[in-house]
């Protein structure tokens, strides 16, 4: 194992930003993983320090294939983890919607250029990223439908979904539309949890990396085949929001299956104590992602179902 820093910033008030790349193996450059752009993703943190962790006993053993290069950068926005702010602290900009990047850019955009620098020209990428919305998933792979996509490799993490989003505008700006765009084969890899650390998750996202990068004959690695995939629109999620404001309790979990007319949530007069509002399942299905904030606001979306089709 190789860490050398990769991008570093000049802070006026604090340490320099100092952004550090762990490589394993030598050759063709074959896969980048990258963690939290987001100074809330602990999670993802914690997931690629045990892939480092895991790597560099596989590499001390020998089972980094010949002429494979992996390059883990496990934080590049741990400024603003360090004092619990989401996005960049001085001006509130999302590092992950500023790639290309700019060199001569806004601090963000300059951060963005560095990285995307030294993470281009693999033939994998692979991030470990969080949703605009608080909340917990099932753990899936998120791909764009850029027409260039490949589902069939995204298969072979082995978790339950590969979910195919088509790019909004908003996503122009992501390390992984921009991976894409640049000719690797980009992924990004959702596990249950953001701010917490959810270790059942988290140990399932390890392995998913360690399955496919086996797979593609990158490393030498045991571990169960995973799950059949299966894959599914964005856009075919249904929504299911709360119709008033108050406290929020969560009956159901990412996975939970539900029936239609089911009881899935209740939201409770925050003076009072009364249950205001009990929230019904429209449909049969399997519950993707649930909102995990104690309070919820009137139309705040608090499920996404994966409907069941009867035939």
């Amino acid at each position: 194992m190789i860490k050398e820093v990769i991008y570093s910033l000049k802070a006026p008030y604090r340490e320099d930003l100092t952004i550090y790349g762990y490589t394993f193996g030598r050759g063709e450059k074959s896969a980048c993983i990258v963690g939290p752009t987001r100074g809330n993703e602990i999670q993802q943190l914690y997931v690629c320090s045990q892939l480092i962790k895991t790597l560099t006993i596989l590499e001390r053993t020998g089972a980094i294939l010949s002429k494979n290069e992996i390059m883990v950068i496990p934080s590049i926005n741990h400024f603003s983890m360090n004092i619990e702010k989401r996005f960049w602290a001085m001006d509130n900009s999302d590092i992950n919607k500023k790639f290309p990047g700019k060199i001569d850019g806004e601090t963000t955009e300059r951060i963005a250029a560095g990285i995307f620098e030294k993470v281009k020209g693999y033939s994998y990428g692979i991030q470990f990223a969080s949703f605009h919305t608080p909340g917990d998933f099932i753990p899936h792979v998120r791909l764009m439908d850029t027409g260039v996509q490949n589902t069939s490799l995204a298969n072979l993490f082995g978790l339950p979904f590969v979910m195919l989003r088509k790019p909004e505008a908003f996503d122009y700006g992501t390390l992984n539309y921009n991976w894409q765009m640049s000719g690797a084969n980009a992924f990004s890899v959702y596990t249950s949890a953001t701010d917490t650390i959810d270790e059942v998750s988290a140990n399932q996202a390890v392995s998913s990396v360690l399955r496919f990068l086996t797979r593609m004959g990158i490393i030498k690695y045991n571990c169960h085949s995973g799950y059949i995939s299966s894959t599914i629109d964005e856009d075919t999620l249904l929504p299911i929001r709360a119709d008033v404001s108050g406290i929020y309790r969560r009956l159901k979990n990412p996975g939970d299956e539900v029936r239609f007319g089911e009881v899935i949530a209740e939201v409770i007069d925050p003076m009072e104590g009364e249950t205001i509002s009990q929230i019904l399942s429209p449909s049969d299905g399997i519950i993707f992602f649930t909102h995990t904030k104690p309070l919820v606001i009137q139309n705040g979306m608090i499920y996404q179902l994966i409907r069941r089709m009867h035939v």
